[in-house]
């Protein structure tokens, strides 16, 4: 029987608050922006690379908000280390393209004043191929929809932040 694909984070719980340094620098919010670590376990087979994403169903547009969007990451690995969503420190070969932001890498959260509780549901994907043939460039919902369409598996933890 195959392990159970699954996400896992030393800085990030499920179900809990995000702490300040994981929080968008700016809009309001005066946060550190650092991308959290995480790490993945129980990879299908048939894995060619992963793809992460973070976003806020809960955001009040059409669609949510996409904080982070990176792909073509080596299926070698099995994490990402603390800040690597700054534009520059991804792994080699990895994209890191647009967010809602409209900037790319990691964009933590900053919903806004007073809309409750928002959910950050961070999610790696299990891929079908090596590249989704995307640059830095695309924009958001471009890149969710590749990813969607070379899933073969994802696993996801949930955190949550309000102001």
């Amino acid at each position: 029987m195959a392990a159970e694909f699954l996400l896992q984070s030393t800085d990030v719980a499920e179900g809990a608050t995000l702490a300040e340094v994981y929080v968008y620098d700016g809009s309001g919010c005066h946060g550190g922006n650092r991308s959290p670590a995480l790490a993945w376990t129980g990879v299908p087979e048939g894995t060619r690379s992963f793809a992460l994403t973070v976003h806020d169903p809960d955001a009040p547009r059409r669609g949510g908000w996409w904080h982070w969007l990176i792909f073509n990451i080596p299926a070698a690995l099995s994490g990402l280390v603390q800040g690597v969503g700054e534009p520059g420190h991804e792994p080699a070969g990895s994209v890191q393209s647009l967010n809602s932001y409209g900037t790319t890498g990691y964009g933590g959260p900053c919903p806004p004043v007073g809309h409750g509780v928002h959910h950050y549901v961070f999610t790696v994907h299990a891929m079908d191929c090596d590249d989704l043939g995307l640059d830095a460039d695309a924009p958001p919902e471009a890149v969710a929809e590749a990813i969607r369409g070379h899933a073969i598996a994802a696993a996801s933890l949930t955190a949550l932040y309000q102001r």
